[in-house]
């Protein structure tokens, strides 16, 4: 497992087109399971609708964790 702790600094925070290439990223990656940890929720980074689900504004503090065989290079 890795993770890292990131601030979103795009001014309206993680709207649907910023969460869709979000999720469109992850889903690369099939081995891994990704999550973000941000105002006391879990999502999963791969679903589009629970990155939305999470209200994720501008300044947010949003750790990104990664399990699996290629978890380093998802992180990255």
């Amino acid at each position: 497992m890795v993770k890292k702790t990131i601030t979103v600094i795009n001014e309206q925070g993680l709207h649907m087109r910023p969460a869709g290439v979000l999720a469109k990223a992850a889903s690369a990656f099939k081995d891994c399971n990704i999550t973000l940890n941000v105002n006391g929720k879990s999502v999963n980074a791969k679903a589009v609708m629970q990155i939305m689900s999470a209200a994720i504004k501008c300044g947010a503090q949003v750790e990104i964790v990664c399990e699996g065989t290629d978890e380093q290079a998802a992180l990255d």
